[in-house]
């Protein structure tokens, strides 16, 4: 019998006092045991612990569920009780020890097995935790949270077929096993199958219409089914039912930008940060907007505070150093990519860039150089060796710069200027019928090149000997 009268009152096994009433009924228990009462208050003590499952009191709970063992070693209920407390305390190794000491008191206590096997999970041994939900599943082949626990350890292999097949399950033993529908949502998005997932959260979202990770899982969906204007509706009930969601707020802004809605995308990216100050990805499309409106002051604020988050991010130093480039701020942009140079190394972007600010300022070798480095790495860019082959003419390497040019030709046959560009180092060089050849292919692929030619080198088109090896009569 107890000791004192309790001031719980359960409701489905749920305490209904507020955190100071159970740290008082929690104190006066540890005290009846402390005081040796434990074998007159064991149903008071059993009473304490279900409240401490329910409040997630697991270092109080574990203290009474050790004194209730030493007066009671051979209680399996006593042995899953401890398991969860340390499986709540993350002493997971711990927990399946306890786990099997129930199991060897009571072999067929399924539910023993189903938190052996979430120990098991968390202490990453899958096989382990399969082998558990499947001697669950063999006493009782229509035990739904078995199924699902199993669905959830293959979703963790990603073995998404089989966690469907799984969480199928769950549903045709329990049509409203709300958790089964959300997790099927998962699976099948990752599988690539959208319309099924929408399906999957449409059914969660009808027994479960204020999960604000409901919608927001929905309006992920849509939005890789391209159907933006649903997704930011999906996007804005999150954030109704869940007004700090700022993983929602940045995805309706990404939505809105991506429709053109600029103003509606800063409004959430600020809602974004409002709940999220850390955010550096925020504040870089925020940036990005206000570059796309040309409000290059803003845009530099936002990159500022975004490489302030992240001192290694990439993307922001890229985007800074052309907005400081754009403003005529070359040493500042230089350092951005040269930052840039060296978070990523090998990246051919942040080269180009390098290379077109050499360019500007007029450090030609530097730019060569920089621009090799940048084809080195993406040796299919045309714009990069053509960027290359007009430095090199600028500096007067006409070999070289005729190299790069014929790169040019092969990477996009279809392109005149190019042509154009390589028929004028062959005249620099004298190779008149190489250069005839590349002016006829030019003049093929845009005829408007010959008024340049003719403008360019008006003696040279005015000669009969050219005039009859273009052709012309």
């Amino acid at each position: 019998m107890s000791l004192y009268d309790s001031e719980f009152s359960f409701d489905d096994n749920l305490f209904s006092g507020d955190e100071k009433e159970i740290d008082a009924e929690i104190e006066r228990c540890r005290k009846a045991v402390e005081d040796g009462n434990i074998y007159t208050c064991i149903e008071t003590v059993e009473d304490t612990l279900q409240i401490c499952v329910d409040n997630e009191r697991h270092r109080e709970g574990l203290y009474l569920i050790n004194k209730l063992i030493e007066v009671a070693p051979y209680n399996s209920d006593y042995w899953v009780k401890k398991g969860i407390f340390q499986n709540g305390l993350f002493y997971f190794e711990g927990a399946v020890k306890s786990f099997e000491k129930a199991l060897s008191l009571n072999p067929g206590d399924s539910e023993a097995l189903i938190d052996k096997a979430a120990a098991e999970e968390n202490l990453g041994n899958y096989s382990d935790a399969q082998i558990s939900l499947q001697k669950a599943l063999s006493n009782d082949p229509n035990d739904e949270e078995a199924w699902f626990n199993l669905g959830m350890v293959t979703q963790r292999l990603n073995d998404f077929e089989t966690a469907i097949d799984c969480f199928n399950k769950v549903i045709e033993l329990d049509s409203i096993f709300v958790e089964a529908y959300y997790e099927l949502g998962f699976c099948y998005e990752n599988l690539g199958e959208y319309n099924s997932s929408l399906n999957a959260y449409d059914k969660f979202l009808e027994i479960e219409p204020y999960s604000a990770n409901g919608w927001y899982n929905r309006g992920v969906v849509l939005g890789k089914l391209n159907n933006l204007e649903k997704a930011i509706e999906s996007y804005e009930l999150a954030v109704a039912v869940r007004e700090k969601f700022a993983s929602a707020w940045f995805n309706l802004g990404n939505s809105h930008a991506d429709l053109g809605k600029l103003q509606q995308a800063v409004e959430c990216f600020e809602k974004a940060l409002q709940f999220d100050p850390e955010d550096e990805a925020a504040c870089y499309n925020l940036a990005n907007i206000y570059e796309e409106l040309t409000d290059l002051s803003k845009a530099l604020i936002y990159y500022s505070e975004a490489i302030k988050i992240n001192d290694e991010y990439f993307d922001a130093y890229l985007a800074r150093g052309f907005c400081f480039d754009t403003l005529g701020q070359y040493q500042d942009a230089m350092k951005d990519f040269e930052s840039a140079i060296a978070l990523s190394g090998d990246n051919a972007d942040a080269w180009y860039a390098k290379a077109d600010l050499e360019y500007s300022i007029g450090k030609l070798q530097n730019a060569v150089d920089s621009y090799r480095r940048a084809v080195t790495l993406e040796p299919e860019n045309f714009e990069i060796w053509f960027n290359l082959a007009e430095t090199l003419f600028e500096l007067g390497n006409w070999v070289e710069a005729l190299e790069a040019f014929e790169n040019c030709n092969l990477l996009n046959p279809g392109d005149a200027t190019s042509f154009y560009a390589k028929a004028k180092v062959n005249l620099i060089l004298s190779r008149t019928r190489d250069a005839v050849v590349c002016l006829k292919e030019a003049f093929k692929l845009d005829p408007s090149i010959k008024n340049d030619f003719a403008r360019e080198y008006p003696e040279i088109k005015s000669s009969k000997l050219f005039k009859k090896l273009l052709g012309e009569h």
